[in-house]
């Protein structure tokens, strides 16, 4: 196996980092990239010996201390594997020299995302910023430089397709979860509103209005776990979930129905409603939440009982039934506590009408 060991380190003053922009080498795999400094290892240096030279040979500054964050595994479909030593440091000294590779500039950490990076540089940047203790992350990359897989610490990340914010289209980007919702990017998701008409047949489901006593809709809620990164302790759709890079819709409302609820089905199951447009802006645990979300919205109306159910504690206290115009009431009025869309209810209200 061809293998590479580098260093790279940040450089941290009054909230910035100090980035290279990759402009001089023309063969680079990072041109025109912006990164921080470091290298490949000479013979016989240690992760901290490579990096203190690195640094002072690129920016002229000498490291007093530094802190080793973690080790980036990059797989970048060229059949060269690199393990990147990871290192930031907010105590060094020297004046400050031009860099042979490129311009260095000072960039305020809020302003790092807007430039052109790697995707998976945003993810260690991600648990850098959050104070993530040393970790492992491997970034797997294809041929054309987008991302494919990433795994921290042995658990595979969420994937996403970034949309166009404005129209809903793949930009052709990827970008993992965190990153996702820390920044704000659209992305795509589906629901599934899973409903009875109030004379049918009884379920055993706690909240469904008894059979011959009304005669509209009852929809299915889910109470979402008191630990979810985002609304804990709220009722939601019955049954939602992001759209993987690479996959449809109709295959994620599949997988997602049959492992939050246990439901096994087919795409002809569901009975699509139209796309509803989310955008929230939160904090949840002390960090910032930004959510676009493009939501391909279904029905699922198919009889069942709660025999058929198997919840996902990870993600689910409970279910129940609730009639569909005092759920789209109570939601417009805050008397539920949820993370429900009342424009997204009264689609799925018009669509059943």
């Amino acid at each position: 196996m061809a293998a590479e060991l580098t260093t790279l380190c940040y450089l941290i003053r009054d909230g910035k980092y100090l980035m290279l922009h990759r402009t001089v080498k023309h063969n680079d795999v990072n041109k025109d990239k912006w990164i921080g400094v470091g290298g490949h290892f000479e013979a016989d240096e240690s992760p901290e010996e490579c990096v203190i030279r690195e640094v002072r040979e690129e920016t002229g500054y000498t490291l007093l201390d530094w802190n080793y964050r973690g080790i980036v595994t990059f797989i970048s479909g060229t059949g060269i594997t690199e393990y990147m030593s990871l290192f930031t440091s907010d105590r060094f000294t020297g004046t400050p020299a031009d860099c042979d590779e490129g311009q260095l500039e000072w960039i305020g950490m809020d302003r790092v995302p807007s430039l052109n990076l790697w995707a998976g540089d945003l993810i260690f940047f991600r648990l850098l910023d959050e104070g993530a203790p040393f970790f492992s992350l491997k970034l797997v990359y294809n041929g054309n430089g987008i991302l494919q897989e990433a795994v921290c610490n042995g658990k595979p990340m969420e994937l996403f397709d970034v949309l166009d914010p404005d129209t809903g289209r793949k930009t052709g980007t990827v970008q993992e979860r965190g990153v996702v919702h820390r920044e704000g990017y659209a992305h795509a998701t589906v629901h599934m509103w899973v409903t009875r008409r109030q004379n049918a047949p009884a379920t055993g489901i706690p909240g469904e209005t008894p059979a011959g006593e009304g005669c509209g809709t009852d929809v299915l809620l889910q109470l979402r776990a008191r630990d979810k990164d985002s609304h804990p302790d709220c009722f939601d759709t019955s049954s939602a979930g992001h759209i993987q890079a690479g996959d449809t819709a109709d295959d994620s409302a599949v997988r997602e129905i049959g492992e939050e609820l246990g439901l096994c089905c087919t795409a002809a199951d569901f009975r699509p409603v139209g796309i509803h447009v989310n955008r929230c802006d939160d904090i949840f645990y002390g960090r910032p939440f930004h959510d676009c979300e493009w939501s391909h919205v279904y029905v699922f109306d198919r009889p069942f009982t709660a025999g058929d159910l198997a919840l996902q504690e990870s993600e689910i206290q409970s279910v129940r039934w609730m009639d569909l115009e005092e759920c789209l009431h109570s939601v417009r009025d805050g008397s539920l506590r949820s993370c429900i869309s009342a424009d997204e209810l009264e689609m799925v209200k018009q669509f059943l009408n």
